[in-house]
């Protein structure tokens, strides 16, 4: 198995465990990405590289002496704003540009335990309420794939981070797109759990403790690959301090495996805003494509105010 820097995480897992690449080399090779692009990026402005060097020593060390772990000896990156020990949680606010948790909090924890080799903190804008990553702190992060364009946010050093294959997973906070936008500026995945799904708490500076009325506001994983969106879920889920007694979480198996087992609908953009011309080309061409994996599609009414946009809905059916 040949790994590179846009191999999923599971793959780089698979290698780990059987011994192909070491989590020294593997550390090292995304250490090297991110010392090559993010000059340019400006996606993972605090690092950890010492950190991640010598937990990859002690991952290599733990798997040569049988030991195992979800992500043990993968590396890694974190949102800026995640409570991690030691490391900045600023939100991007000037007033809390020094401030240095002592404690890590329940994502950090849950990653750590799971064996991760953390990288260094993503981007995000002032406080988190921006749908960009341009920070008072630590500067602008450009979309890997046009530097002249936003990779979303606030998850936006995150999502810039894996497009460009400088790390393999990524957790995210959202409240109404810090995950779902960077995931779908950078072509990656990001997945909004639901409420209670995982803990809450430790996402934003000196807010980090358990609080039962502070709402809609999750953290969640981005990851290339569905596959990996689960594999880190799964290391993320859990009650939030202090809902132990009453948390429990019942998932359902996936119901379908192939495209054509799913009904899927292109809605059009909202009224009265254009899409550009290459935009609304390529959607076209993916309707036409998914057209033809599967039995039926069809065209919603026409409605004589979404004049020059898109106007394409496909229904794939079993």
């Amino acid at each position: 198995m040949t790994i590179d820097h846009y191999s999923t995480a599971t793959a780089m897992l698979e290698a780990l465990r059987h011994r192909q690449i070491s989590s020294v080399e593997l550390v090292d090779m995304h250490i090297a990405r991110i010392e090559e692009l993010d000059g340019t990026l400006n996606a993972i402005p605090v690092r950890s590289f010492d950190r991640a060097r010598q937990a990859a020593k002690q991952a290599d060390e733990r798997m040569a002496a049988g030991g195992t772990a979800p992500l043990l000896g993968l590396p890694m990156t974190l949102k800026e704003s995640t409570l991690t020990a030691g490391l900045p949680q600023s939100a991007g606010i000037p007033r809390f540009k020094d401030y240095r948790p002592d404690v890590d909090g329940p994502i950090a924890d849950s990653v750590f335990r799971a064996g991760v080799c953390l990288l260094g903190k993503t981007n995000i804008p002032f406080s988190l309420a921006d749908w960009q990553a341009d920070s008072t702190i630590y500067g602008r992060t450009n979309n890997p794939w046009d530097l002249s364009r936003t990779p979303g946010g606030s998850t936006g050093g995150g999502g810039a981070a894996l497009a460009a294959g400088m790390t393999p997973l990524e957790v995210g906070s959202d409240i109404g797109g810090s995950i779902r936008v960077p995931a779908a500026y950078c072509g990656v995945y990001g997945h909004r759990p639901s409420e209670t799904a995982i803990p809450r708490s430790g996402g934003f500076p000196t807010e980090d403790l358990p609080n039962p009325t502070f709402l809609m506001s999750v953290q969640g994983p981005l990851a290339r690959s569905a596959v990996d969106l689960e594999l880190l879920f799964d290391v993320l889920m859990g009650p939030e301090p202090g809902e132990d007694a009453g948390w429990k979480l019942d998932l359902l198996a996936a119901r379908r495996q192939r495209l054509a087992d799913f009904r899927i609908a292109l809605l059009p953009p909202p009224m009265g805003v254009r899409a550009s011309d290459s935009m609304q080309s390529r959607l076209e061409a993916l309707a036409s494509w998914l057209s033809r994996k599967a039995p039926t599609w069809r065209k919603p009414p026409r409605h004589s105010t979404w004049t020059n946009t898109l106007k394409i809905i496909c229904v794939c059916s079993a």
